[in-house]
């Protein structure tokens, strides 16, 4: 008799990790010139196994699966070329495989995957395609999701990510699969992917989603892959996972039981992992050997003076208010100003906070980003001018991208209605 219970469906966080690995792993095997044959072969082995998973169960080791139907399948796109020239490739690619695929993924993946990411960072691609590309091809990204993490639109996102693809056709002798130290130059392009990895995570960019843990935890897992090896182990790899590591610890008091979205302010701080906290202080620590600083170091450091605070009343405002005018030193962004704000609004008042937002002129960029509003109308309801708050909240309201952030903002405009 059959069992009636469905098989779990193959989850969010299982593709986002063996796309990347699988996809690294059969360039290398094919060759980067076949790299889009590859990724189309992966995105067949994960369909695959949600459509017979779901009705057969997972076998016993899914990563060989998945390894074996999309080998199979960039394979037989090869030998229906009927080149000789692509047959003698396959054949010999085919020969060289072996017959234990679990073995071949467990010795090589950590090496074909960091080598995949510094390849990301390939200079020849503009820095702005880089991003897309690796977050499109190496971590699943839509370009919907990448196009709201880096303010874009998605048809501008679109055109970066076929430069970046072109680009890589164009040089693809060059760069074959070449060894990962001779790529360490790309080092902060890969740091900049992994950051935007997790950024998608911690506040993602989907609808119905608050907390995309799996983007996170990949993000981590990428970031102590990169600091355990020669070519990544440097400060702003700790600094960047003691960034990492601190937003992480706060993950469970960030929603509350119907899965709102819960302020700073709201958060039971007795639910932050200790664990975590210690860990990326430990980084935090390990990141300020030497004399780099970089945005990772300040953006970990206000992490820190988060955690490390026994309350919201208790936290230090103006230290946070400097490292954010550091910040701006480091990585110059209108973001950091707004933040700035946010804190300055915290140490000295709401008049205080919104003079810093008044003498600012906002790109255009900034003026349709949801938070810009969102935070002008908090700061003017806090200062009694609940005209103002009212429209911009409304603004805000209507540009979120999420449930849950539109939920939080309807809850600030009911409390601009009843404020004194």
């Amino acid at each position: 008799m059959t069992d009636p219970t469905p098989a779990p469906a193959l989850p969010d966080h299982y593709f986002r990790h063996e796309f990347g690995r699988l996809v690294s792993v059969l360039s290398r095997r094919f060759g980067l010139h076949r790299r889009e044959l590859c990724e189309d072969a992966v995105q067949t082995a994960l369909l695959r196994a949600v459509q017979s998973w779901s009705q057969q169960g997972p076998p016993d080791d899914k990563s060989a699966w998945l390894f074996r139907v999309a080998f199979n399948d960039v394979l037989g796109a090869l030998r229906r070329e009927k080149r000789a020239e692509v047959l003698e490739d396959a054949e010999e690619v085919a020969g060289e495989a072996g017959a234990d695929e679990a073995v071949f993924l467990e010795h090589e993946v950590k090496d074909d995957l960091l080598r995949m990411l510094f390849i990301c960072g390939d200079p020849a691609i503009p820095r702005e395609s880089q991003i897309v590309f690796a977050l499109k091809t190496l971590c699943g990204f839509s370009v919907d999701e990448i196009a709201l993490r880096l303010f874009q639109r998605p048809d501008a996102i679109y055109k970066r990510l076929q430069r970046a693809r072109a680009t890589l056709r164009e040089h693809i002798a060059e760069v074959d699969t070449p060894a990962i130290d001779a790529l360490a130059t790309r080092l902060l392009a890969v740091l900049q992917i992994i950051y935007l990895l997790f950024t998608e995570g911690y506040s993602s960019a989907q609808p119905d989603t608050v907390i995309r843990r799996e983007l996170c935890e990949e993000a981590i897992r990428l970031g102590l892959l990169l600091v355990d090896h020669p070519a990544g182990a440097v400060p702003e790899t700790d600094a960047l996972l003691a960034l990492m590591y601190l937003d992480a610890a706060r993950f469970d008091a960030r929603v509350d039981g119907a899965g709102g979205l819960l302020l700073l302010e709201e958060q039971d701080r007795s639910r932050w992992d200790r664990d975590l906290i210690h860990a990326g202080m430990s980084h935090l620590h390990r990141a300020a050997r030497g004399e780099v600083f970089s945005r990772y170091h300040v953006e970990a450091g206000i992490a820190a003076e988060h955690c490390l605070a026994p309350s919201y009343a208790e936290t230090r405002w103006d230290e946070i208010a400097r490292l954010y005018e550091m910040l701006d030193r480091v990585a110059p962004s209108p973001i950091n100003i707004l933040n700035r704000a946010i804190a300055v609004a915290e140490w000295q008042g709401p008049a205080a906070g919104l003079a810093l937002l008044e003498s600012l002129k906002p790109p255009n960029w900034l003026l349709g980003y949801y938070l810009w509003d969102a935070t002008l109308g908090e700061l003017y309801r806090r200062r009694g001018d609940r005209e103002r708050a009212h429209v911009h909240l409304t603004r805000a309201l209507d540009a979120a991208p999420t449930h849950a952030e539109k939920a939080l903002i309807r809850r600030r405009l009911d409390a601009c209605a009843v404020s004194p």
